[in-house]
């Protein structure tokens, strides 16, 4: 994949000085995405509009919350069985609970592993509200009382990033 510079000399807005025109270089390997390609024009209103319709369709925030558990363990098979396990009680649990989530089964980490940690997630969309919470909270009782001891969860409400 080729990296691109692209470089944009009559730029105005920088923080005190807007009457003043600077020079942006944004390093991209993607110059066709509309991101940069707004960037570049300084549409924001296009920006906004392409970016609120595909969080729509994908059902991101606003329009939906992104709860991450991320599960970790020194033990590429506890966290692989932990991750497992979680995932069948949060559908187990939804039956009782009845709310409206999409659950995805557990996965791999895009970074499988940090300091020596296998890292698994499992991601759910919804709309939070506190039947939601008390689903999940239900669900880490139970887990915990499995006593899987060398095993990490982390329950993340619309996370920064998705590694």
């Amino acid at each position: 994949m080729k990296e691109h510079l692209i470089y944009l000399h009559k730029w105005h807005g920088r923080a005190g000085r807007e009457s003043n025109d600077g020079q942006v270089i944004i390093q991209t390997y993607n110059p066709d995405n509309f991101c940069i390609k707004y960037a570049k024009e300084q549409n924001y209103d296009m920006f906004y509009e392409t970016e609120i319709e595909l969080r729509k369709e994908l059902k991101y925030p606003p329009f939906c919350d992104i709860i991450m558990i991320g599960i970790s363990s020194a033990s590429e098979q506890e966290v692989e069985k932990a991750s497992r396990k979680i995932y069948e009680l949060i559908n187990k649990e939804n039956i009782k609970y009845k709310t409206k989530i999409e659950v995805y089964k557990p996965v791999v980490a895009p970074i499988s592993k940090i300091k020596n940690k296998y890292r698994w997630r499992i991601i759910i969309k919804c709309k939070l509200n506190n039947n939601i919470i008390n689903l999940l909270n239900s669900v880490l009782e139970k887990y915990y009382n499995l006593k899987f001891k060398n095993t990490r969860v982390v329950v993340d409400v619309n996370p920064n990033n998705m590694n």
